[in-house]
């Protein structure tokens, strides 16, 4: 289909960091969304946000002007109802702002004694007395279930901590491991493979995050392409054991590559 990706039929998408950092969209990014869309390429974008509900999510990013249809957005927190609904009607505690919990409404919530613990990003709400009392839980036998488990994430301010932090400290407390739900889970690129229906080695991924993003795809049997947006660093990148199968200076060089 494309010379330059010989056996590639659709593509897996990050957003953040690949197609806009806060709100500066990057230069290429809705040139390379009508690409996809006038040559009828199959793709989806995958987002490991967690503080906005689908519905604010994709709102954002059509008030971004980015031309994406909410159908072909592949979340965590998607991915997690998906996990939570294989559950028996499961108790939840959500660790997730207002409005991404609109995502979780199908599920009975308790603050005492849940059956899993569901967390995403909350900001500043982390302490040591909240992350005592989720250690607790744990302990009592609720199953965490982290939407992901990023190190660091690319904000206007720069590299900011991420969600990975606290939830691999819960698990080096209680002895106990994670469920974790989006990127670099290899469940959730199998649902994202699943939508797009198409086997993993017809499939490549975009995205700013060596680990995450590429590392992930590449465990899955996706082919692994690095952006140099975002959070991509290249000391960072060359400390991993991850050898992306190509490398872009940029989203803006992919409509010229799809021709």
């Amino acid at each position: 289909m494309m010379d330059a990706f010989p056996g590639i039929e659709g593509f897996l998408l990050d957003l953040n960091g690949v197609f806009y950092v806060g709100d500066r969209l990057i230069d290429g990014a809705v040139e390379t969304i009508k690409a996809f869309k006038t040559q009828n390429i199959p793709c989806r974008y995958l987002t490991n946000t967690t503080t906005q509900s689908i519905e604010t999510f994709h709102r954002r990013l059509l008030n971004l002007g980015l031309p994406i249809e909410k159908s072909d957005i592949i979340s965590a927190p998607y991915a997690a109802v998906l996990h939570l609904r294989q559950m028996d009607d499961p108790k939840c505690y959500l660790l997730l702002s207002d409005d991404a919990q609109q995502d979780f409404r199908e599920f009975r919530q308790s603050d005492t004694e849940p059956d899993a613990i569901v967390i995403g990003d909350i900001g500043d709400r982390w302490d040591y007395n909240l992350m005592n009392d989720v250690f607790g839980k744990i302990v009592r036998g609720a199953e965490l279930v982290a939407l992901h488990k990023g190190r660091y994430w690319q904000g206007e301010r720069g590299l900011q901590l991420d969600i990975g932090a606290f939830v691999t400290g819960l698990e080096y407390a209680s002895g106990k491991t994670a469920t974790v739900i989006g990127k670099p889970s290899l469940s959730f690129f199998k649902l994202a493979l699943s939508d797009l229906g198409l086997s993993p080695y017809k499939v490549a991924l975009i995205g700013d995050d060596i680990n995450a993003d590429v590392g992930g795809a590449q465990n899955a049997g996706i082919m692994g392409v690095l952006v140099k947006t975002g959070k991509y660093r290249p000391e960072l990148a060359e400390r991993v054991p991850v050898s992306p199968d190509r490398i872009l200076n940029s989203i803006a060089d992919l409509p010229a590559l799809l021709s």
